[in-house]
């Protein structure tokens, strides 16, 4: 009988890691980015901003049992579970409804919880080198394995803090500053106060229904779950100080977009600043890896076009 069948899939998690050196007072009274505006309505400035952490970084190889369908954060639980119970990463519900675990995976901002080991495992890559040291353009060999292959390695995936945020600790950003972006727009239905009621003094409930095309405007954007995965692949935001970012942009856009929000005008007027929409330079990088299938770059796109007409 063959031992094909006992072969067991490996893959090897090579973890970026990060542990913050403790801080002292005179660090704690440092400013923030030098870049940010201190006008901007969107950034900080002073103690109160925020700064990337000083600390030890290293890169730590994991190599662990695991199958093709495995998620990358079904290997990391366990690792922390059996191998490392120090290494530290962020998740909540695992189904890619939270938004809690992005990081980037071999360069890419995604979430730990919906991407699969077949994937994203890559084989490592030999540089075919001379004698005098020197590797010509093209000349790199891939070590490849097949799924037959007796040694079951599956690759390696490349782990890294989710980018354009300072990093709290190994895999875990800090995500604050996005989230306070989000609240300065006021990320909650404004409606005018007036309660419509019928001739018999009761609620009318049908004076809130929407017509389908009304709905159809933001219901995508209302999918937005806050990951941040736009923000880590726009190469303009970095750590928030300044430009305010898609992620609250789409959330000022999902109210401007409801036919039942009556402070659409000042929702334009909270980001039609120098440090809001202009910043955006039209990349639309952020439209890539979003989770819940939302076309950042598009919908930004389109809410440039509502501000210049108005």
């Amino acid at each position: 009988m063959s031992d094909m069948g006992n072969v067991v899939n490996t893959v090897t998690l090579r973890v970026n890691r990060f542990a913050p050196r403790p801080e002292r007072d005179r660090d704690r009274s440092r400013g923030g980015s030098p870049f940010a505006k201190k006008s901007s309505p969107f950034g900080g400035s002073g103690a109160s901003a925020r700064r990337r952490p000083r600390g030890k970084q290293w890169v730590q190889d994991y190599t662990l049992s695991a199958r093709p369908e495995d998620t990358v954060l079904d290997c990391l639980l366990s690792i922390k579970r059996t191998i490392d119970p120090t290494l530290a990463f962020r998740y909540s519900c695992g189904h890619g409804m939270c938004g809690s675990d992005a990081v980037s995976i071999n360069g890419t901002p995604t979430l730990l919880c919906t991407a699969t080991v077949k994937d994203w495992a890559k084989q490592p890559s030999v540089s075919m080198v001379d004698d005098e040291g020197f590797r010509h353009t093209g000349d790199t060999a891939v070590i490849e394995t097949d799924d037959g292959d007796d040694s079951g390695n599956l690759g390696i995936i490349e782990l890294a803090p989710l980018p354009g945020f300072p990093v709290q600790r190994d895999l875990i950003a800090d995500i604050d500053q996005m989230l306070d972006q989000i609240r300065r727009l006021k990320p909650y239905l404004q409606a005018n106060d007036e309660l419509a009621t019928t001739d018999e003094g009761k609620i009318d409930v049908f004076e809130y229904l929407q017509r389908p095309e009304q709905l159809a405007k933001y219901e995508q954007l209302s999918n937005c779950i806050a990951c941040g995965t736009c923000e880590g692949s726009c190469p303009v935001y970095a750590g928030g100080e300044a430009f305010i970012g898609p992620a609250a942009l789409i959330t000022a856009s999902r109210f401007i977009n409801d036919s039942r929000d009556v402070q659409a005008a000042a929702r334009m007027d909270a980001i039609d600043s120098a440090d809001g929409i202009a910043a955006c330079q039209s990349v639309r990088a952020c439209s890539r890896e979003c989770p819940r299938g939302i076309d950042v770059g598009e919908e930004i796109w389109q809410l440039i076009a509502q501000i210049k007409e108005r």
